[in-house]
């Protein structure tokens, strides 16, 4: 009787002569192929190409920035992250929409989050994890984000023409090279505490109105009108013309803020940065340059204590 070997195209299991083996083929395959690459080095994986992305812009990868607000990972118009995004629920800042991951793990800070949305009538749609890992670009979520509506800025001109019509002396603040969202944030809030009528930041080479710069002004930036200008030296001009007096912050300068001339009129103060102060053209446009008192211990002040110190000043005077 004819058994399965008999069949066309059957091989003999063997040894003998003729007889058909894996020469070790299976057995090499079975062998370890060392450790698993991280997934930042795997080319197909989507952390790969968030770091990618990162090396070409100069910036940190998208791992170590996600869990920041207003950061490159997440972007300006997004925060991403349990902690970050329940902070800036709490802090008021402004959300078009809440994104929650399906299945996402149900924590303290997640059910916080969803009652804080639920209560402020902040809209919230459930997203898949892959969908919500584009929507961030890559940030590091937690199944969690919110999404930032754009900044309405005003447009230099209506806050000069909006100043001059107000019964209070008018009160501008401009910044040149301010690139920390923090001190943005913080120098909104002081405008609106000695009452200023606006402050006006520069397009580019500034820090723009982030998560990060509406917390810390507390609220502020939503009672303040923001400006922002595509010339600084050009929106300085304008307002000098409209009769203005344009008073710089200098540290070397001999001419203290106590004696701020034209205090009791039309104001514009202008702040640079704390590394590289104002910039020379700028400079140029000033009618005075101050410096603010202080100890020589100290070399500078951070720009946003700077300005409220100003300010302050500004409004003692005035009231003076």
């Amino acid at each position: 009787m004819a058994g399965n070997s008999q069949r066309p195209g059957a091989r003999s299991r063997g040894k003998g002569k003729g007889a058909a083996g894996s020469g070790g083929r299976i057995r090499r395959s079975l062998a370890g192929k060392g450790p698993t690459p991280k997934a930042e080095d795997r080319p197909y994986h989507k952390a790969f190409k968030a770091k990618q992305a990162a090396a070409k812009h100069g910036g940190p990868s998208a791992r170590s920035s996600t869990q920041r607000t207003g950061r490159p990972g997440a972007g300006p118009e997004w925060v991403a992250g349990r902690n970050p995004v329940l902070e800036a629920l709490q802090a008021g800042i402004p959300v078009q929409t809440a994104y929650v991951a399906d299945g996402a793990e149900r924590d303290s800070r997640l059910r916080d989050i969803l009652q804080h949305c639920a209560d402020h009538n902040v809209p919230t749609l459930q997203s898949t994890r892959t969908e919500l890992d584009r929507l961030t670009g890559g940030a590091v979520h937690q199944g969690v984000a919110l999404k930032l509506p754009e900044f309405e800025y005003a447009h230099p001109d209506d806050l000069l023409a909006n100043a001059l019509e107000s019964s209070a002396a008018p009160l501008i603040v401009m910044l040149d090279q301010i690139t920390d969202p923090r001190n943005l944030g913080a120098i909104i809030r002081s405008a609106a505490a000695f009452g200023a009528h606006g402050v006006v930041i520069p397009e580019r080479r500034s820090a723009q109105m982030t998560a990060a710069a509406w917390k810390t002004s507390a609220g502020a930036a939503a009672r303040v009108p923001i400006a922002r200008a595509g010339n600084l030296n050009r929106a300085l001009e304008a307002y000098a013309k409209a009769g203005f007096t344009i008073a710089g912050l200098a540290g070397e300068s001999d001419a203290g803020i106590e004696g701020l001339p034209g205090a009791d009129g039309p104001l514009v103060l202008v702040v640079g940065s704390e590394g590289d102060g104002l910039s020379r053209l700028v400079r140029e446009n000033c009618d005075a340059l101050v410096s603010i008192p202080m100890s020589s211990a100290v070399e500078s002040l951070n720009a946003g204590v700077a300005a409220g110190i100003a300010l302050y000043e500004v409004s003692r005077l005035r009231r003076g």
